[in-house]
């Protein structure tokens, strides 16, 4: 088995992030021929597992493409993260977010693109990614005396994982990313959670994730598990969750979360681990 780089790990603080579920989920995933994980966010599972090949997706633009350009330009995007770091101040960090009202913004750069939503994650407000109504991202200044916003060994372990590995990269609706799954393939889903008291944030893109694409998604499990293919789903500990599932294995875990837009909203919460397999 080929050995892990202990430097590929999320280069971003991300709402319900796996980092901390590491030791529980990975023990979970059999073996498999290609990995699948239609809804990417922070990467903690892809990048803690760093199968040969998987097929992974998620449906934020911005997010994916920070991907694609460490990918195929890392030393580009860690020269603009340097010139982020050098500059970076309150008034300097609400430059850098107007940005995406600006009529040109589209003209950017991939490349100028991913460092900014690098710079503005790793110097918001509890690391929260959110948008508003329009896409525009909207959290405020985080006041960290000293982020870290350039990581250059994660940035070149995550580029060596990504071009030496078969990883193909999809930016879409999560369906079209499991269209063509296989009986021997192994699918991860982390979704935005069913809100709850203590979980409520979805918006991390301009649609947010509703009640019907949850039930949406369930069908889509169904539509796995009649094909063979094995899953495991997380996702937030609540009746509603619970009783669409119920034919399936369900585990409860508490996770410490320290991101929500209510800082007395954080703390130790139950969430779910679904699976449609035996361990």
């Amino acid at each position: 088995m080929k050995k892990k780089n202990s430097f590929v790990e999320p280069i971003l603080k991300w709402a319900g992030g796996k980092r901390q579920l590491l030791h529980v989920i990975l023990p979970l995933i059999p073996e498999h021929t290609t990995y699948y994980e239609p809804f990417l966010g922070g990467g903690a599972i892809l990048f803690g597992l760093q199968p040969k090949k998987a097929i992974v997706n998620d449906c934020n633009q911005e997010l994916i493409n920070v991907y694609q350009t460490i990918r195929d330009n890392p030393q580009g995007l860690i020269d603009l993260l340097k010139q982020h770091s050098k500059q970076n101040k309150e008034h300097y960090f609400y430059q850098i977010r107007e940005l995406d009202r600006q009529p040109f913004y589209n003209a950017l750069s991939p490349e100028e693109r991913a460092a900014r939503i690098i710079y503005l994650n790793r110097t918001c407000y509890n690391g929260l990614f959110r948008v508003n109504g329009k896409g525009m991202f909207n959290t405020p200044w985080g006041r960290y005396r000293k982020p870290i916003i350039c990581n250059e060994k994660v940035i070149w372990a995550m580029h060596q994982y990504l071009n030496h590995s078969q990883v193909r990269i999809l930016c879409g609706d999560y369906k079209q990313a499991l269209k063509y799954v296989r009986k021997t393939a192994f699918v991860y889903l982390d979704p935005p959670y069913m809100p709850i008291n203590t979980a409520s944030f979805t918006r991390y893109t301009r649609s947010g994730f509703t009640v019907e694409q949850q039930i949406e998604l369930k069908e889509q499990c169904d539509q796995l598990n009649k094909k063979g293919v094995r899953f495991l789903l997380s996702n937030s500990c609540c009746p509603l969750i619970e009783d669409l599932y119920h034919d399936y294995i369900i585990e409860k875990v508490p996770v410490q979360r320290a991101i929500h837009a209510d800082s007395s909203r954080r703390g130790i919460v139950n969430e779910v681990l679904i699976r449609n397999y035996e361990v």
